[in-house]
């Protein structure tokens, strides 16, 4: 079965299934990545390609309107809610990408990537890179995530986000 096909029966059987809050299909995992759907009890699906150590992670979001959010998580902050901030990530050696008004939400930062060249410039970096580094917005390192596999794996995310995209109605007259 290929991964079209897989994710489309993981998404049916997610929307299908018994509710609770958050239930997850893995539908890829290569080197230090894991590309997942994820269904909630209100109906909404979501992909996510995840690389994570003990503790920390480094996500790519992607919902069924198109949007895509990066998320770093770990164990070790501990955030309000609604707090922001600016941040840079370099991946590699790269120019740094700045990441402004960031949300720090409990132990994550968020953010959503623009719909844009440039939000597409930025998932096409991870794919190609090797390490990414999450700075404060002055650069001191905060994180570092391995990238190995990434390009693989942010396949089977746009895949994902593209089975997502046609299980939810849209509105016609829009």
């Amino acid at each position: 079965m290929g991964l079209h096909m897989f994710a489309a029966a993981a998404a049916l059987a997610v929307v299908g299934g018994a509710a609770s809050a958050q239930q997850s299909e893995v539908l890829f995992s290569h080197k230090h990545w894991q590309v997942e759907i994820v269904g909630w009890d209100d109906g909404s699906l979501g992909c996510v390609a995840q690389v994570s150590a003990p503790g920390e992670s480094f996500s790519i979001w992607t919902f069924p309107d198109g949007s895509v959010q990066l998320q770093f998580y770990s164990t070790a902050w501990q955030f309000g809610e609604g707090d922001r901030a600016d941040l840079q990530v370099q991946i590699d050696r790269r120019a740094p990408w700045n990441l402004t008004n960031a949300e720090l939400y409990k132990n994550s930062v968020l953010f959503f990537l623009p719909d844009d060249k440039a939000g597409v410039d930025f998932i096409v970096e991870v794919a190609r890179g090797n390490r990414l580094y999450l700075r404060t917005a002055a650069g001191s390192d905060v994180q570092n995530y391995s990238l190995a596999g990434s390009r693989a794996s942010i396949d089977a995310l746009v895949e994902c986000g593209n089975v997502i995209q046609r299980q939810t109605p849209g509105n016609p007259f829009n």
